[in-house]
C-alpha cells in the first residue's frame, strides 16, 4: 500500500450536485506529490467543480478532501490580473503578506526573467499580448511558494505556436521549482505532453 505521505491530495466519495444534476458522483482520487496530474474529459463533467473545491472556492456536499498543504495557487481560465497594478505590482500582490521587501523582489525578478518578462515588469496588463498575460500569471503562481498548483485550463484559447511557447516556459520553471501541479484540459495532447498520471471523466 502506498503511503500517504506521497500524496500532496486526496478525495474520498465526493458529492457534489448543482440542483438536481450531479456533477460528481463518489469521487475518489489521489495526487501524487510532486507530479503533474491532468484530468480531461467534456464540458460540464466536473472537473473545475473539482479544482474549486479543492481550493475551498466552492463546498462539496458530502465526502472528505486531505490536503498535506493549505498554501494553493491557482491559475484560472481568464488572466485575472489587477488591471490598475503593474505586472510587478500583480505578483507583489499575492506576495507582500508572506515576505520582506528585499525577498520579494528577488523573487519576482527571478520568475518575471524565467518567463522572458522583466522589461515588461512596469507596463499595465492592457498593454500586455494574451500570452504575456498568461506568462505573468504562471509567474505570479510559481512565486507564490505553495506546494499545490492548481491550473483550470491555462492554455485555452492561444494558437498552437504561442500555446508550444507557454507550456515551454511553464515546464523550464517546473522542472526548477517542483510541486504537485492538477490541470485541466480538453487538449489530449496538452496531456499527454504534461502529464506524469492522466485522469478522464464522463459526463455520465
Amino acid at each position: 500500500m502506498e503511503s500517504t505521505n506521497n500524496f500532496e491530495v486526496q478525495i474520498k466519495n465526493l458529492h457534489k450536485s448543482y440542483d438536481n444534476h450531479k456533477v460528481l458522483n463518489n469521487l475518489s482520487m489521489d495526487f501524487i506529490r510532486n507530479k503533474i496530474t491532468v484530468i480531461t474529459g467534456p464540458s460540464g463533467c466536473g472537473k473545475t467543480t473539482l479544482l474549486n473545491i479543492i481550493s475551498r472556492i466552492e463546498k462539496e456536499d458530502s465526502g472528505e478532501i486531505i490536503l498535506n498543504n493549505k498554501d494553493i495557487s491557482y491559475i484560472f481560465q481568464e488572466d485575472r490580473l489587477i488591471p490598475h497594478l503593474t505586472v510587478y505590482e500583480n505578483i507583489a500582490f499575492v506576495l507582500k503578506s508572506k515576505m520582506r521587501k528585499e525577498e520579494m523582489k528577488n523573487i519576482i525578478d527571478k520568475y518575471l526573467a524565467m518567463v522572458k518578462l522583466t522589461e515588461y515588469k512596469d507596463k499595465l496588463p492592457s498593454k500586455l499580448s494574451g500570452g504575456m498575460k498568461r506568462r505573468v500569471a504562471i509567474a505570479r503562481a510559481f512565486a507564490y511558494k505553495s506546494e499545490l498548483l492548481l491550473m483550470d485550463e491555462p492554455f485555452k484559447g492561444l494558437d498552437d505556436k504561442l500555446k508550444s511557447e507557454i507550456i515551454e516556459y511553464f515546464l523550464k520553471i517546473y522542472k526548477e521549482d517542483k510541486r504537485t501541479v492538477i490541470l485541466v484540459t480538453h487538449d489530449m495532447k496538452e496531456a499527454e505532453l504534461l502529464g506524469d498520471v492522466i485522469y478522464s471523466f464522463s459526463s455520465d
